[in-house]
């Protein structure tokens, strides 16, 4: 695999979303340039929702401390710590191959994750517009779609989920791990704050577009005790779906987090860590768990009470649980421009 380093690289504060994007950070940003073969990521593990991902992007401007993504980028002799928050890689033919893809006989239209690695709405999306033209191929091809994003800019694109809702399916779920901005700072330190989230929800639900939050990871001790409040905070945003996660420290992910724990919070780090193992069964990180890593002992059992309470409290997941009982079953939309639906029923 070869990339082509930008020697300089677009300037995403010099963009037209501006608003979106925060200050610019002093660690040197790197942007490599990488003609993709393939664009599609299949998943065949059971513990998430979706077979199909599109990443248009490697690595993450975002810079979460405990971003399970991270040692990924080891991949591409990259390193999971600063190199993943600076080093990143954007798949500029990413539409084209999507469109490709589609093309194929083969392909029938399921649903397709953005991203199943990193934001597809980090900064450089203000730039490249790789996310949105890959969503105008959905669109056009009535491919449906689900993203889950961090970034404040999925608005930009509010109208086009819309119609793709409407013309196929589209559900965004927004990631808020945390109801103060402060915390949410020290941990997500490039990442768009929790109050520019909660607001990217409401336009989504204006835009008729179906939204969820992702109240992942729980890290106890930090944010376990903001539960309750994200869950009421979503809800009035318009929120119809929520899941959680447990923290997961997987391989050189453990390093970073650990380092970023004690330099944001030097007083309770050591207590966190602790009730991270208490959690995982006497270990930071316990493989054998699954991708999701389910808890133990009695305080990640009242955690998921709490979340699973407020949840029924606040009516969110009660489509999807009907849907669940009666049987739901998805109706394929795909269609090639240009041809009628009657080939692919």
């Amino acid at each position: 695999m070869s990339f082509r380093r930008v020697e300089n690289p677009p300037n995403p504060w010099q963009s037209a979303h501006l608003e979106y994007l925060g200050e610019p950070p002093a660690a040197k940003l790197e942007i490599y340039e990488e003609r993709a073969k393939t664009i599609l990521s299949e998943n065949d593990s059971p513990d998430l929702g979706f077979r199909w991902s599109l990443n248009p992007y490697r690595g993450c401007f975002h810079a979460c401390a405990y971003c399970y993504a991270r040692p990924t980028h080891q991949y591409w002799d990259f390193g999971a710590g600063t190199d993943f928050e600076r080093k990143l890689v954007v798949k500029v033919n990413a539409p084209e191959i999507l469109e490709a893809t589609f093309r194929k006989r083969s392909w029938r239209g399921e649903v397709i994750a953005f991203s199943g690695n990193t934001d597809c709405y980090q900064p450089l999306e203000a730039t490249y517009e790789l996310t949105r033209r890959c969503l105008d191929v959905c669109n056009a091809y009535r491919n449906p779609v689900c993203v889950i994003t961090k970034g404040a800019l999925v608005v930009r694109d509010a109208n086009l989920l819309g119609e793709l809702a409407q013309r196929a399916g589209a559900r965004v779920t927004v990631s808020i791990a945390f109801s103060d901005d402060s915390i949410a700072r020290a941990m997500e330190p490039s990442a768009p704050l929790p109050s520019a989230r909660f607001a990217a929800l409401r336009a989504l639900h204006d835009a008729g577009v179906p939204v969820g939050v992702a109240v992942a990871p729980v890290i106890p001790g930090i944010n376990d005790a903001q539960i309750a409040e994200v869950l009421e905070r979503a809800a009035e945003c318009g929120a119809d779906e929520a899941f959680t996660t447990l923290l997961r420290l997987p391989a050189e992910l453990k390093d970073v987090f650990t380092q970023r724990l004690h330099e944001a919070f030097p007083g309770r780090a050591k207590k966190v860590l602790n009730a991270i193992r208490e959690m995982r069964g006497g270990e930071l990180y316990k493989s054998g768990f699954g991708t999701r890593q389910v808890g133990e002992g009695a305080r990640w059992a009242a955690t998921e009470r709490l979340f699973e309470v407020t949840c029924k409290r606040l009516g969110l997941n009660a489509r999807k649980e009907r849907d669940f009982a009666a049987g739901a079953k998805d109706v394929t939309t795909f269609r090639r421009p240009g041809e009628t639906m009657a080939l692919f029923e």
